[in-house]
C-alpha cells in the first residue's frame, strides 16, 4: 500500500509515491555524502526529497511552496551567485529586497 505526497516543481503539481509515514530527516553527514557530493559531481543528479531553487529569484515567503517535502525544515540545492564576476562576495539581492547574511 502506498501513500501519495505532492510536490510542486516549476509551478506544476507532481505526485510522489512514498510509503506511509515517510519522513526526510537526514543528518549533516548524510546530506553531504549522499546528496551534495553527488550533485557537485553530476549536475544532473536529482534527489526526490531536495528541490532546486535560485535564491536570487525567490523570496523567503515563497520557499514553503518550493519545498518538495517537510513542514519545519526544507532542503534545497542552490547555485551561489557572485556579486562581481571576479569577487568573492555573494549576490543576495532579490526582486523585493535582499537576503541578510547571518552567523558570522
Amino acid at each position: 500500500m502506498e501513500c501519495g505526497e505532492y510536490l510542486f516543481d516549476g509551478g506544476e503539481e507532481q505526485h510522489m509515491d512514498l510509503p506511509p509515514g515517510f519522513r526526510f530527516y537526514p543528518t549533516d553527514e548524510e546530506l553531504i555524502t549522499h546528496y551534495l557530493s553527488k550533485k557537485v559531481a553530476d549536475g544532473h543528479f536529482v534527489a526526490r526529497a531536495i528541490g532546486e531553487v535560485d535564491l536570487n529569484k525567490v523570496e523567503p515567503w515563497d520557499l514553503p511552496w518550493r519545498a518538495k517535502m517537510g513542514e519545519k525544515e526544507w532542503y534545497f540545492f542552490s547555485v551561489r551567485d557572485r556579486k562581481y564576476p571576479t569577487g568573492l562576495r555573494t549576490n543576495r539581492a532579490t526582486d523585493a529586497g535582499y537576503w541578510k547574511a547571518t552567523g558570522k
